[in-house]
């Protein structure tokens, strides 16, 4: 709104002399007055800035576009300050382009609230100008919800990749990932990765983490228009902590996992992995990751398609999914002469454990040592290497990829 004031009240030889000026086109100028001994009402007078300012949305404009809309631009003249600010006093942070001709919020605004603008320029000869407006941002009618498989206060393994899931497919893409953050103690870069379906989003550092490293996710989502008309919900801050390191490889070739933790190997497990006969029982080779300590699970031939073989259906004792497909490590009890000598299960690594589950069992001490977050290296299998978008397994692709 344009603002029109300036009066300029002196007493010259006992007389009152008044003398105003107003400026336009939604701006208003300051004023200077010169000249020797007691001067005269004309030198007095304001003068008006050429600098001519422009506030888009205009004043007073309704259901504004939370990112895209706003911009201050100036005519015959150069800004020196925007000042933009939200109902609850909160500033927004801008660029001004470096020939001082315009200027644009560094991020999105927020839904539904009120915004005012202030925006100062000067001209070629030195007369400022002020304009003000105020505009209200839209509310959004679609919303869709994100889920992450962080929860906040958490401690993981060295493995861990950060995971949403959009209830619907994201089409701005570009925009989400630069409302998604993270920070790590340790300094660590992380980036983000979509896979296929485009409503899946991964983050994670090029190597894995470092023990004792403090992580935040800062998900800034209820601004963002993730796909025309619908906006992402939620704005929130998920914290976790990166435990000891625990690398555990698996050769199916020789039936061993070798576990190394904090770098020191501390064990051999003999196991036994997926069969080569049929093909589709090997294990997948490749780096996986514990996604879900699950404990008793019932694991069932008919929930897997095409599987093939004799049927089964056990509960079967500590269990840890490395894929979403279905592939654990987890207690073997029906396969006791095979551990260390022969590959007989339908896809899973198998320890030593008893019906039911032992503590002091071979899967009961590791089930026990593991946590979410912890890496698993299947290699020398006949299987074919793991998708990367199969559970937390996105450490297969190349960082220059990822």
């Amino acid at each position: 709104m344009a603002t029109k004031w300036i009066r300029a009240v002196g007493a010259l030889s006992g007389a009152l002399l008044l003398a105003a000026c107003s400026g336009g086109g939604g701006h208003s100028g300051g004023s200077s007055a010169g000249g020797s001994g007691g001067g005269t009402a004309a030198q007095a007078a304001a003068k008006t800035s050429a600098a001519v300012v422009d506030i888009e949305p205009k004043n007073g404009t309704q259901d504004v576009a939370p990112s895209g809309a706003l911009k201050v631009s100036v005519a015959s003249g150069k800004l020196t300050g925007v000042t933009v600010k939200g109902s609850d006093g909160s500033t927004v942070n801008g660029t001004l382009s470096p020939d001082g001709s315009s200027w644009t919020p560094a991020g999105n605004l927020s839904v539904s609230d009120t915004y005012q603008v202030s925006a100062q320029a000067v001209d070629a000869k030195g007369v400022t100008s002020t304009t003000t407006s105020s505009f209200t941002t839209l509310t959004p009618t679609k919303t869709a919800h994100s889920e992450d498989n962080i929860t906040t206060g958490s401690t993981y393994g060295v493995g861990m990749i950060i995971q949403l899931e959009f209830g619907q497919r994201v089409t701005n893409k570009d925009a989400v990932a630069q409302a998604i953050t993270v920070t790590a103690s340790d300094g660590s870069q992380v980036k983000g990765h979509w896979f296929n379906e485009d409503n899946w989003y991964e983050l994670r550092p090029q190597n894995f983490w470092t023990p004792g490293t403090q992580v935040t996710v800062h998900i800034r989502l209820k601004s963002v228009e993730i796909s025309p008309g619908v906006y992402g919900g939620s704005d929130r801050d998920e914290t976790f902590t990166i435990g000891r390191s625990q690398v555990s490889t698996v050769d199916a070739a020789a039936h061993t996992m070798t576990v190394v933790t904090n770098g020191s190997q501390t064990q051999v497990i003999p196991v036994t992995t997926g069969a080569s006969d049929p093909a589709n029982w090997a294990t997948y080779n490749g780096t996986m990751v514990i996604e879900r300590m699950e404990g008793t699970v019932e694991m069932k031939s008919s929930t897997v398609p095409g599987l093939g073989g004799a049927s089964y259906d056990e509960m079967v004792p500590h269990s840890m999914r490395l894929t979403d497909s279905g592939t654990y490590v987890h207690g073997n009890y029906w396969a006791a002469g095979a551990y260390g000598h022969e590959n007989v299960s339908h896809g899973c690594i198998g320890l030593q454990d008893v019906e039911g589950g032992s503590p002091s069992s071979s899967a009961g001490k590791m089930y026990a040592e593991s946590m979410v977050g912890d890496v698993v290296i299947v290699k020398n299998s006949t299987g074919p290497q793991v998708d990367p978008g199969n559970g937390l397994s996105g450490w297969n692709i190349p960082w220059s990829n990822w």
